[in-house]
């Protein structure tokens, strides 16, 4: 397999020093926009030669192909913030390559009944292409990272070995992550995490399909294991809600994320003074006005989560809950997958939220290379059997949990 790698950031870097462990892959090129990220994500690698520097802008389509087409590559990983996520999309296609994304094509609240009805859902863009990607015979992977990606393998696990009927699947994420010196700092991308909490959160339900709620809407406590304890949970926008049920039979689907009440704050704030718009708006300059995006501002005057590890303290947690029913008894489990930051830190040099994410992918793609999953046309991570992926992500020795509730 020959792999363009596009994004050099905490994800991307983190998913070279995974992947720079296995032997499934030729070749990986690292292509960002910043050339300076690329080499230097490279360059920690000890001089394997499999993987080459690159500069790429993530909007240039045209680009992008070319970049495929020149290195011969089979698969294009999209490490990019969502914005991106449609111009890599085509240019995969347009090159006759393979795709797999961490998150997907960006939604649009619903004009007139943004908290009642869904408009553009997250993923439609992409879904809407699925025939043509099917007849190609070519595969886009989609939502494949920690949180959309391992959880819906979960939901997939669930279904295939612990139940005969599901009632409710609930990805349930939380932490207890600290950063010395930082009263504000999120450990992801800023960018996505407003995109995610302040969008109308979508639930699914069999007899009425997908609708919204208000942001944060229906706060719950939820207990997370190995020392992390209880966390308030509330609903989040989130690909699993639109991915699962279209695999997964499931009466209920919801996706609940652990924020805490300053977090919260802090998101309400933002939205209030307009912080969290993507518009460009005019600021004086001192050469003249300047158009900028305001979200994009909150972003730069925060640290960078990838150079956070070594200030972070704590272990996050992604995870899936189900309840059903299982040879006519009710039962409840959670399954469960936790990175300790200080093992991480001091076993890849990367912080304990970007390692989450960029492990499953590695394991997907050496999924596709050896062939244990194939299929053709956009498919999540539901559309391919659990415990090929389970397996593996244990032997990269990162084991996952089940407890009964």
């Amino acid at each position: 397999m020959r792999v363009l790698l596009v994004g050099a950031g905490g994800v991307g870097t983190a998913l070279t020093r995974i992947a720079a462990r296995r032997a499934f892959f030729e070749t990986m090129v690292v292509a960002d926009h910043d050339p300076a990220r690329a080499e230097a994500a490279v360059a920690a690698l000890d001089g394997d030669d499999r993987f080459l520097p690159a500069r790429v802008d993530a909007g240039d389509e045209a680009a992008v192909a070319a970049l495929l087409a020149r290195h011969r590559c089979d698969m294009l990983v999209n490490a990019t913030d969502p914005r991106f996520v449609m111009p890599l999309f085509r240019a995969a296609r347009a090159a006759g390559t393979g795709y797999l994304d961490m998150a997907m094509s960006l939604s649009r609240p619903h004009p007139e009944r943004p908290y009642e009805e869904c408009g553009v859902k997250l993923g439609d863009e992409q879904f809407a292409q699925a025939e043509e990607w099917a007849r190609a015979g070519a595969t886009a992977l989609v939502g494949m990272g920690v949180e959309p990606g391992l959880s819906d393998v979960f939901a997939r696990y669930a279904a295939e070995e612990l139940f005969d009927e599901i009632e409710e699947i609930g990805v349930r994420d939380g932490a207890n992550l600290t950063v010395d010196g930082y009263d504000f700092a999120p450990s992801f991308s800023i960018w996505t995490t407003i995109e995610e909490c302040l969008n109308p959160p979508v639930v699914y339900e069999a007899e009425r399909g997908w609708f919204t709620t208000a942001p944060f809407s229906e706060p719950e406590v939820f207990d997370f294991p190995e020392g992390i304890g209880p966390v308030e949970c509330v609903n989040v926008e989130h690909e699993e809600v639109l991915l699962v049920p279209r695999w997964v039979d499931a009466r209920r689907v919801t996706f609940k994320y652990g924020l805490g009440e300053d977090f919260v704050r802090t998101l309400k704030t933002l939205h209030a003074l307009g912080l969290d718009r993507t518009d460009p708006v005019t600021v004086p300059g001192a050469s003249g006005p300047v158009a900028v995006s305001p979200r994009d501002v909150v972003a730069a005057c925060l640290p960078d989560p990838a150079t956070l590890g070594g200030r972070m303290r704590g272990k996050t947690c992604a995870g899936t809950w189900v309840r059903g029913v299982k040879d006519g008894a009710a039962r409840e489990v959670y399954l469960y997958h936790v990175v300790d930051n200080e093992w991480s830190m001091a076993e890849y040099g990367s912080q304990a939220v970007v390692w989450q994410t960029a492990v499953q992918p590695v394991v997907a793609l050496e999924l596709l290379a050896t062939g244990a999953w194939s299929g053709a046309g956009v498919l999540g991570p539901e559309a391919f059997p659990a415990r090929p992926f389970l397996d593996l992500l244990t032997e990269y020795g990162s084991p996952w949990g089940l407890r009964e509730q």
